[in-house]
C-alpha cells in the first residue's frame, strides 16, 4: 500500500505522457472540484465538472465517480470521449448521468471549455419555479439575457436528449435544468467558476427575498441589460475571473491546507 507521502507525490507529479498544457488544465480542474466542496456546493459524490482538452476530438476531463470532490487530484481525473469512453486506463469509471450533458455541450459549443453542474438548494429551488430567475438583485441583474431553460426529462442519461439541451442553451452560458439544477459553461475553468458563484449568489438572495413580506423592487430591463453586459465584458476582456479563481484557491489553502 502506498504511504500518504507517496500518494501526494503521485498526485503532484506530471506523468511523462501528459503535456504541460494538459497538466495545467488538470491542476485547475482539480482545484475547482476542491473549491466547490469548500464553498459547500457539493451533492456528496454526485454532479460533475468537466474541462475540454485542446484538439479537435472534443475529449474532456471529468471526475472519477465515487470519489468525494476533496479526493479528486490532477492525476486521477478521467479523460473521456464524446461517447463516455475512457481514453486512458483508470481504475475508476465516470458518472453515466453526466455524459449526455457534458458531451452535448462540448461537442456543440466550441467556445465552451468548462461546464459545472450543481444541485445546491437555492439553485434547485429557483429551477422548480416556473418564473425562474427574476433578475432583481445585484447578482441576478448580471444574469439578464444569459439564461436558457430546459424542461425536465428525467435523469440525463440518454443521447436523444442532447440536441434539446443544446437548443435550450442556445448561445447562452447558463442552463437552468427545470425541476433539477443548473449547468454553467464558459471558455475557461476560472470564468465558469466565477459565473457559478454569481448564479449561486443570485439564487440565494432571490430565495431570501421571497421569504420576506412585501413586494420586490423591480429593476427596469435596461438596467438589467447594462449590468449583464458590463459583467460579461469584464469576464471576457480582463483577468477578472482569473484573479477571483486564484484568490479563492489561496483562501481555501489558507483555511484547509494544500488540496493534494
Amino acid at each position: 500500500m502506498n504511504s500518504p507521502d507517496t500518494h501526494l507525490q503521485q498526485a503532484c507529479t506530471r506523468p511523462a505522457h501528459c503535456s504541460e498544457e494538459e497538466w495545467a488544465l488538470r491542476c485547475d480542474l482539480a482545484h475547482c472540484y476542491h473549491l466547490i466542496d469548500y464553498m459547500g456546493w457539493t451533492e456528496t459524490i454526485f454532479n460533475h465538472i468537466s474541462a475540454r482538452l485542446p484538439g479537435p476530438a472534443h475529449h474532456y476531463l471529468v471526475n472519477p465517480f465515487g470519489l468525494n470532490y476533496t479526493e479528486v487530484t490532477p492525476a486521477n481525473l478521467l479523460k473521456i470521449d464524446l461517447e463516455g469512453h475512457k481514453i486512458e486506463p483508470s481504475p475508476y469509471d465516470g458518472n453515466p448521468a453526466g455524459f449526455a450533458l457534458h458531451a452535448a455541450l462540448h461537442e456543440a459549443r466550441d467556445d465552451v471549455r468548462c461546464i459545472i453542474h450543481t444541485h445546491t438548494t437555492p439553485v434547485s429551488a429557483i429551477a422548480q419555479k416556473s418564473a425562474g430567475f427574476d433578475y432583481n438583485n445585484f447578482y441576478g441583474a448580471q444574469l439578464y439575457g444569459r439564461v436558457g431553460y430546459h424542461a425536465f426529462e428525467g435523469i440525463t442519461l440518454f443521447d436523444e436528449e442532447k440536441p434539446r439541451m443544446v437548443a435550450s442553451l442556445g448561445d447562452k452560458h447558463i442552463l437552468v435544468l427545470r425541476n433539477h439544477g443548473i449547468a454553467v459553461a464558459e471558455s475557461s475553468i476560472a470564468k465558469t467558476f466565477f459565473l457559478l458563484w454569481t448564479v449561486q449568489r443570485a439564487a440565494e438572495i432571490q430565495c431570501a427575498g421571497a421569504a420576506l413580506p412585501g413586494p420586490d423592487t423591480q429593476l427596469p430591463n435596461d438596467i438589467r441589460e447594462k449590468c449583464a453586459d458590463l459583467t460579461a465584458m469584464l469576464i471576457r476582456d480582463s483577468g477578472f475571473a482569473d484573479k477571483f479563481f486564484s484568490a479563492m484557491i489561496r483562501k481555501m489553502h489558507a483555511d484547509k491546507g494544500p488540496s493534494w
